[in-house]
């Protein structure tokens, strides 16, 4: 087969391949947020919008032999709030090149551009992602923890939760932990903020907890369920994705909405006396 057609025909098969969460990443409008919080309680921030991606089908390795990002790393929430801060150009760009392993000829093609245009706004899309994205991904950070410490962080999460056990959550944060509440715009910063917060509702006088381990956006997850009387099934409430710094969690995104549970595969109910599974 000539060179020129075994080139064509592998570009043609990278086109075919399905991309999954990162496909619509490249028209996505990026939403009015306050980056920062200013205290410990902000409005705004850059995961309000954000929905969570079940880990069913990443592979661990990259969508392409020239891609820089692992399929997990491309998911991860800090890395997809940084992309939606770069112009349309930048963000598609980067993520043909970088994520989906596209030449910068074959991105010029598709764009309606030239390939000088491409790798400008590549380099200029880089330097942003630099600024906004944290140097180590979830994945490196994962790669350093065994799975025994993994487990003790997930599961001791879930546990404290059920326990409403303060002293046991403060034990997995570091001191800037932060939590959000996807689509509910406001979030709180720091240890004593995220306690605070804690001890009011899910620690406190919400309900009783159960929860499933999962994963979401290439992060360890829990999905939890709640029982507001004291009779009858766990109904599914959010998926909370933790963002892990070594073996403390930097940050908690909680995703509200029953619907996550079906999109997860995870069961609609739990029944009473439910125990928390080992992680997956």
């Amino acid at each position: 087969m000539p060179a020129r057609e075994h080139r064509r025909r592998g570009a043609q098969g990278r086109r075919e391949r399905p991309r999954g969460a990162v496909a619509d990443l490249t028209g996505r409008p990026l939403p009015e947020t306050d980056d920062d919080p200013g205290g410990a309680v902000a409005q705004g921030g850059d995961v309000a919008w954000l929905g969570p991606y079940p880990d069913t089908g990443l592979a661990a390795g990259p969508v392409a032999p020239g891609a820089r990002y692992e399929q997990r790393e491309a998911v991860e929430l800090a890395f997809v709030a940084a992309v939606q801060h770069l112009p349309g150009n930048q963000r598609a760009a980067l993520l043909l090149f970088d994520v989906l392993g596209y030449s910068a000829a074959e991105i010029a093609a598709m764009l309606g551009t030239s390939a000088t245009s491409v790798n400008s706004a590549l380099a200029r899309a880089r330097r942003v992602l630099a600024e906004r994205a944290p140097a180590a991904t979830q994945q490196r950070t994962l790669r350093m923890l065994d799975d025994v410490r993994l487990r003790k962080v997930v599961t001791g999460y879930a546990t404290a939760l059920e326990n409403g056990d303060a002293d046991a959550m403060v034990a997995l944060l570091t001191e800037d932990v932060t939590w959000s509440m996807p689509p509910m715009p406001h979030w709180y910063r720091g240890r004593t903020a995220v306690l605070d917060f804690a001890r009011s509702a899910p620690l406190g006088p919400c309900g009783s907890w159960r929860h499933l381990t999962t994963g979401a956006n290439g992060q360890p997850a829990v999905a939890s369920y709640l029982r507001r009387g004291g009779t009858g099934p766990y109904l599914p409430w959010s998926v909370d994705v933790l963002t892990l710094r070594g073996d403390r969690i930097a940050g908690i995104t909680s995703f509200l909405g029953a619907g996550h549970a079906a999109a997860f595969g995870l069961p609609d109910a739990l029944p009473p006396g439910a125990a928390v599974p080992p992680p997956r």
